[in-house]
């Protein structure tokens, strides 16, 4: 007997359909045969399915089973298949009734109990659900929520097989149903902010440097000594970000429902993500791949920040993979038969010591660094990576004076509520061009249409290229801050004070820096 069930592949962030083709009692001898390209994990899902029905009370026909898994060109990765053919074999062996079967997506890997085990990538496979109009999607109970954001799909969560076969047997309430108005429980969650700039005391020439590249979308390195507050102050970066659109939050948790990174009975993600990857990290894990890829850091940062604490640490070929995604905010991993492609538009903020002991520049405490040291140190960092960082900010200590001051400093909400203006103005400025939601993101083309000035202005920076000599990629990035300032000011003009303060944001491109 043909009985046919359906399960699906996760591809970077969307999904396949799979179809389970169970033949059985035809041709002569006793086996299991599983064709289309499966991999290991689920190569040994026969073991794991026999003695799950068996402790369950099923039986197993001493027959010939012939399993197909189509398309046969894609290769099947995992253990989440175990439901799907499970339930195949007892619809073929003709144990349970198969009328509704073919209705369903059905996914989750069998413990030798017959219990469900999460799956990873719920949501990219709801979604291709709803769009092939499938009824429903049977997954393990510990997803269901992130599936449930998707709308006009049944989705029923089990926690034993035993639920599913007896749901297919008629018994519908075996298994939950499980609804989320999606939009409500989004705007409910949306203005949580966990970290405010009200705890930080001073440093209000940082602060104004961060709501600047906030309003932009800028990357940014800041340069201090240590216990200055560069990671305080980074973290609390997110919090003055515009808040993320329902189609970003979409986004964001497929890439994390991918990774199997979402928290147990989490639907969406509603803050915008903060990814600090320790120093040691792999340019895999970084940017994503494997033998069975999977995205990285980068990736699980789009639509929020990745935060790079002592940037010179890291391995350089580490830092170097990661300059094309930076420029094209995507990334593409090719293997010998497929490709896959996976976002990563996020804002890259990174922190360093100016120098191996880190008190090069310091006002009180004197840098013992050997000659020569300071600049040794500096260029672990590429010049190319450090043309990809729009603005550039010293991180000098807070004094005393400062750090015991009682008054409230200004709310992340009120900041926010300047960047989310200046983003408007930005999305009016693009809003013929959909690749493009920021400042930071203009072409030389559009920089030289939007980022216009004055003589004055010219000569201003004419001067500061020849003094300072920065690249051609710089000298863009000097206008895109720019155009920045000059949004946060309401001004449709670039002025000479704003292209001013863009220049000062570019302090390691002085010459004198690390010179001792």
């Amino acid at each position: 007997m043909l009985v046919k069930t359906f399960g699906s592949a996760v591809y970077g962030v969307s999904a396949v359909t799979i179809t389970i083709e169970v033949n059985m009692g035809e041709g002569n001898g006793v086996g299991y045969f599983l064709v289309g390209l499966p991999d290991n994990a689920v190569k040994e899902s026969q073991h794991r399915i026999e003695t799950a029905l068996k402790n369950n009370g099923y039986k197993l026909p001493r027959q010939k089973v012939v399993i197909n898994m189509a398309p046969a060109d894609i290769r099947k990765e995992g253990s989440a298949y175990d439901a799907t053919l499970a339930i195949g074999f007892l619809a073929a062996s003709k144990q349970i009734k198969q009328e509704q079967i073919e209705k369903y997506i059905i996914m989750g890997e069998l413990s030798l109990d017959g219990f469900l085990k999460p799956i990873k990538g719920a949501l990219p496979i709801a979604i291709q659900a709803r769009k092939e109009n499938f009824e429903g999607f049977i997954l393990p109970k510990e997803n269901v929520r992130e599936a449930a954001i998707v709308n006009n799909l049944k989705v029923l969560g089990a926690t034993h097989i035993s639920e599913i076969i007896d749901f297919f047997n008629g018994d519908e309430s075996k298994l939950e149903r499980i609804e989320i108005d999606t939009r409500k429980e989004f705007e409910t969650n949306l203005n949580n902010i966990e970290n405010d700039f009200s705890d930080v005391r001073g440093q209000e020439n940082i602060k104004r440097a961060l709501e600047i590249a906030a309003a932009g979308g800028h990357n940014v390195i800041l340069i201090g000594p240590p216990g200055a507050g560069k990671t305080m102050l980074a973290k609390r970066l997110p919090s003055i970000l515009p808040p993320l659109t329902l189609q970003e939050a979409l986004e964001t948790t497929k890439i994390h429902s991918v990774a199997g990174r979402l928290q147990k009975e989490t639907a969406l993600l509603y803050n915008r993500p903060f990814r600090s990857p320790h120093h040691t990290i792999s340019d895999i894990a970084l940017v994503g791949g494997g033998n069975n890829p999977q995205p990285g850091e980068i990736s699980l940062a789009h639509n929020g920040v990745l935060f790079l604490d002592e940037l010179p640490e890291f391995k350089r070929s580490v830092l170097e993979v990661m300059r094309q995604p930076l420029e094209e905010r995507r990334v593409t991993i090719s293997r010998a038969k497929f490709s896959i492609e996976y976002p990563t538009s996020f804002m890259l903020v990174a922190s360093m010591n100016p120098c191996p002991c880190g008190y090069f520049n310091h006002p009180e405490k004197e840098c013992v660094c050997a000659p020569g040291m300071v600049q040794k140190y500096l260029s672990k960092v590429s010049g190319p990576l450090l043309d990809r960082i729009d603005i550039h900010i010293e991180v000098t200590p807070v004094n005393f004076e400062q750090l015991t001051d009682s008054r409230k400093s200004e709310l992340s909400k009120n900041i926010r509520e300047r960047v989310i203006r200046a983003r408007d103005i930005q999305s009016k400025r693009f809003e013929n061009n959909k690749e493009i939601y920021s400042n930071a993101q203009m072409s030389s083309t559009q920089v030289r249409e939007v980022c216009q000035i004055n003589t004055i202005a010219q000569n201003l920076l004419k001067t500061a290229m020849n003094k300072l000599q920065l690249s051609a990629r710089a000298y863009d990035r000097i206008l895109k801050v720019a155009r920045t300032i000059s949004d946060l000011a309401g001004s449709e003009e670039i002025k000479t004070e704003h292209l001013a303060e863009a220049i000062q944001y570019r302090s390691l491109d002085r010459e004198s820096w690390g010179g001792k």
